[in-house]
C-alpha cells in the first residue's frame, strides 16, 4: 500500500511531466525516474507511467483546440500509423529485455532533437535551391492529408513510442515541421493526438497484462490532466520562439541524462 506520500508526488511529478508532453516532449524522462527512485519496478514504472500520462495528451489537446482547426484530415491519417505502432511497441515491451532497447533512447533523442534544430536552415536552403515542399494546404484552406512517407515514419515512431516513449514528441515536431509546417502551436496539438492515439493502446495492453500500479496511476493522472492543460496554455502564452527553445532544451537536456544513466 503506497503511502499518501508517494501519490502525492507521484502526481506532482505527472504534472511536470504531462506540462512538458504538452509544450515539447519528455515527460517520460520526468515520471519514469521518478517512479524508479520512489521503489517502483522498472517495467512496472514505465506501464504506469504510460497510463498515468495518456490524460495528459488528452487535455492538452483542448488548450489546442483553435491551433487544430483545419487539420481534421491530417489527424484522421495520423491515427492509423499511431495506433498500429503503439500496438506493436506496447507487446514488445511485454515480450523483450527493456535494457536492450533502451540503450538506443539516448542517440534517438539528441538525432530528432538536432533534426529539429536544423529544420529551419535546411528548409531554407531547400527553397534557395528551387525545391519545395508539396501543398499543405487545399482550396478551401484546411490541411491536405500527409504524405505516406511520413505516415510510415509516423509508425515506426509510434513503435516507439508504445514501447517507452521518452522524446517521441520530439521526434514527431521533427518530422512535423520537415513536412513543411511552421506553426508550432498547430504542430504541438497534432503532436499530442498523435501521442494520445499510441499511447491508448498502450494503455490497454498494459491493463490486460496486469502490470500497472493502478493506486499510483490514478494519482498521476490527476496531476497529469492538470499538467496538460496548463502545459498547452502555456506554451501558447509563451509565443513561439519561445516553444522552440523550449523543445531543443529539453531534447538535448533528456539525451545527455540518458546517455550517462546508461554508463
Amino acid at each position: 500500500m503506497e503511502s499518501p506520500l508517494v501519490l502525492i508526488l507521484s502526481a506532482v511529478a505527472a504534472a511536470i511531466g504531462a506540462g512538458m508532453n504538452a509544450i515539447a516532449g519528455g515527460g517520460t524522462l520526468v515520471t519514469f525516474p521518478a517512479l524508479v527512485a520512489l521503489g517502483v519496478p522498472p517495467i512496472v514504472a514505465n506501464a504506469t507511467s504510460t497510463v498515468a500520462l495518456w490524460p495528459g495528451s488528452m487535455s492538452s489537446l483542448w488548450g489546442y483546440r483553435a491551433e487544430l482547426v483545419g487539420a481534421r484530415r491530417w489527424a484522421i491519417a495520423f491515427a492509423i500509423p499511431s495506433l498500429l505502432g503503439g500496438i506493436l511497441g506496447a507487446v514488445l515491451l511485454l515480450r523483450t529485455p527493456e535494457r536492450s532497447f533502451a540503450a538506443i533512447v539516448p542517440w534517438l533523442i539528441l538525432g530528432a532533437t538536432t533534426l529539429f534544430i536544423a529544420q529551419q536552415p535546411m528548409t531554407a536552403a531547400l527553397k534557395s535551391w528551387g525545391m519545395k515542399h508539396p501543398p499543405l494546404h487545399g482550396e478551401d484552406g484546411k490541411l491536405l492529408p500527409p504524405s505516406v512517407a511520413f505516415l510510415i515514419y509516423q509508425f515506426f515512431i509510434s513503435i516507439y513510442g508504445g514501447y517507452f516513449g521518452a522524446g517521441v514528441g520530439i521526434l514527431m515536431l521533427a518530422a512535423l515541421g520537415l513536412m513543411g509546417l511552421t506553426n508550432i502551436h498547430q504542430m504541438n496539438g497534432l503532436k499530442n493526438w498523435g501521442a494520445g492515439v499510441m499511447n491508448l493502446v498502450a494503455v490497454i495492453v498494459f491493463a490486460v497484462s496486469g502490470i500497472v500500479n493502478w493506486r499510483i496511476a490514478l494519482a498521476m493522472g490527476v496531476g497529469a490532466t492538470a499538467g496538460g492543460i496548463g502545459g498547452s496554455l502555456l506554451a501558447q502564452r509563451i509565443g513561439k520562439i519561445w516553444v522552440r527553445r523550449v523543445v531543443i532544451s529539453i531534447g538535448l537536456i533528456s539525451g545527455v541524462v540518458m546517455l550517462f544513466k546508461l554508463r
